[in-house]
């Protein structure tokens, strides 16, 4: 029987054709000599695992991106995934700088996770260090004004309807802009990590971080008892918290 699985080769392959290199080409971005990747290509040779390392390395990627794709008409599958964004179904996290609301928190493996922010600190000597995280994000003002703090440019203030898109791996901070009590955030986070919500929840249980964290309960009832993003900051749910203590939160 003829296997329906693809080889290493035809992934190779496909990884080539995708990005439009000859074979020389791909054979000098691997250092791989070029007959023996056409060997491969063409299933007559296969590759131990140093050499996926070796070319996952060399091409800047994964070792399971090197096997992520298969067949062009699987490049863009339709899920028909929908999640509704409520407040009241939002993961809450807590910290002396931030009220974080973690929308659709139900779907996995996402790509974007949206988060709708309420920034509390006032300056970056209140805020604290800078913070990093993998992937890029996108940040709209809703309400009030925030002044965005970048490692690598002059901080900047943002009003009603003003936006900026930054590499998260730059340390970055967003306080409440001068003249004004808060501010409101919508935030698109986005990494080639699909746990991504996974991992920014765990940056919040860190023991060396002040966070709380509210998860939706799952009766419909208690869930539209929670309380909305409002600016009365003694009125916020405490339903279910979890604490850790130790330094300022994020």
């Amino acid at each position: 029987m003829i296997s329906n699985q693809p080889t290493i080769g035809s992934l190779l392959r496909a990884l080539r054709a995708r990005n439009d290199w000859t074979l020389k080409e791909m054979s000098g971005r691997c250092a791989i000599p070029l007959s023996t990747l056409s060997k491969i290509e063409h299933d007559r040779l296969t590759l131990t695992y140093d050499k996926l390392l070796q070319i996952s390395q060399r091409l800047g990627m994964r070792m399971s991106e090197l096997f992520a794709e298969t067949a062009a008409g699987d490049e863009h599958p339709i899920t028909a995934r929908r999640s509704i964004g409520r407040i009241k179904d939002s993961i809450r996290v807590n910290t002396p700088n931030y009220d974080y609301y973690y929308l659709c928190p139900e779907l996995r493996r996402k790509h974007m996770t949206p988060v709708m922010t309420r920034v509390r600190a006032r300056s970056l000597a209140e805020f604290g260090d800078l913070v990093r995280h993998s992937g890029e994000e996108y940040i709209h003002i809703l309400e009030g004004a925030a002044e965005v703090h970048t490692e690598f440019y002059e901080p900047v203030v943002l009003n009603v309807g003003e936006s900026v898109y930054i590499d998260s791996n730059m340390g970055h901070a967003y306080t409440v802009a001068a003249g004004h009590d808060e501010a409101l955030l919508l935030g698109i986070c986005t990494c080639a990590d699909e746990q991504l919500l996974g991992a920014l929840l765990n940056l919040h249980e860190d023991p060396a971080m002040e966070s709380s964290i509210v998860r939706p309960r799952l009766p419909a009832g208690e869930a539209a008892r929670a309380t909305p993003i409002d600016k009365r900051r003694g009125n916020r749910s405490q339903a279910g918290k979890t604490k850790t203590t130790g330094k300022r939160g994020r």
